[in-house]
């Protein structure tokens, strides 16, 4: 079964480098190639130089593990849309089979039509929950207790198709982005190789989604903004789902400062000042950091950045700030 790998970021690669080993291991499968974005120029210093995404970088790495070997290099396609030609190269690589995570563009009929065993979508949430651009971000903010990985048949609705694997994930309500797309990507890779070593069977066996869908959009830059009227489990749950990105921030004397870690304080600690606005720095915890006033409860600030700065812990921050405690945010 020869399989082309659609992907473009870190929480792929864990699964690419599944289907290379299953390749090396002789276990019927191959990779006819990988299709990721194009190279990226992300600062003008390498405006001749682009940037290869995650799964590109991967796949680099891997051909010299297949080289020694005696396996060919990983083709990659990095077409600018999946345009004739782009259905043209991938028709060359003669794959059977489609395998997508995270590669941020829709298939169309036609892609899809050039792999006889179709394609399948891995993606981090338990669908029908979730669908779409950003289920772990969402999956943070509603606090949920578990999310998942489904791989699902790649359909005409976004995320919509039948359920080929799927696995739960408990939760501990404090992972971030960044670490559940860790876990997440570590998951998928084991229930993708597993799917793909019995693929037949599992496939003939897929089952529709069940329940209401719930539709997760795009984040954007501008949604790390504070809004120190909500509650202290609210902005947690903001700092811990735009991490990585775009990070939670807040006006501080006409400029951005961070919220890069952060907690709640228990609800039984007594407040420096019960009737603070929402914003007001009360004051600094030993054990928790810096205590800010919300709209309900306290949020303890473990960790900040000042824009252009570098990141601090709390301690090494207000050393450098003499005028933070008492000063109100987001005004």
């Amino acid at each position: 079964m020869r399989i082309l790998f659609a992907g473009s970021p870190v929480i792929a690669v864990p699964s690419l480098r599944a289907v290379s080993s299953l390749e090396l291991e002789g276990r019927g499968v191959s990779l006819a190639g990988i299709l990721t974005n194009p190279d990226s120029r992300r600062s003008r210093s390498h405006s001749r130089q682009g940037e290869p995404t995650d799964v590109s970088a991967a796949a680099a790495e891997l051909d010299l593990i297949r080289g020694e070997r005696g396996f060919p290099p990983i083709p990659q396609l990095k077409p600018e849309k999946l345009d004739a030609s782009a259905r043209e190269d991938a028709a060359a690589r003669n794959p059977d089979l489609l395998v997508s995570f995270a590669y941020g563009r829709i298939f169309g009929p036609r892609f899809l039509a050039l792999f006889p065993l179709g394609g399948i979508n891995i993606h981090p949430s338990l669908l029908p929950k979730y669908r779409g651009a950003s289920p772990i971000p969402a999956v943070i903010l509603a606090r949920e207790k578990e999310t998942g990985i489904c791989i699902q048949r790649l359909a005409a609705e976004m995320d919509s198709g039948d359920i080929l694997a799927a696995e739960q994930l408990r939760l501990s309500g404090r992972e971030t982005t960044l670490s559940l797309s860790e876990t997440a990507g570590e998951k998928a890779a084991i229930l993708l190789r597993e799917l793909l070593l019995d693929f037949d069977s599992k496939a003939a066996a897929a089952v529709q989604q069940k329940g209401e869908a719930v539709y997760c959009r795009e984040i954007k830059k501008e949604e790390g903004l504070i809004d120190w009227s909500k509650s202290a489990v609210e902005i947690d749950a903001q700092v811990r789902a735009y991490t990585p990105w775009p990070l939670s921030f807040t006006p501080l004397n006409g400029h951005l400062l961070f919220i890069l870690e952060a907690g709640l304080m228990d609800a039984s600690a007594p407040a420096f000042t019960p009737d603070a606005a929402a914003g007001t720095v009360l004051g600094t915890d030993a054990k928790k950091g810096i205590l800010i006033q919300t709209g309900s409860g306290i949020l303890a600030v473990t960790r900040l950045q000042r824009q252009a700065k570098k990141a601090l812990d709390w301690k090494a921050f207000c050393n450098g700030e003499r005028d933070f405690i008492g000063a109100r945010l987001g005004v």
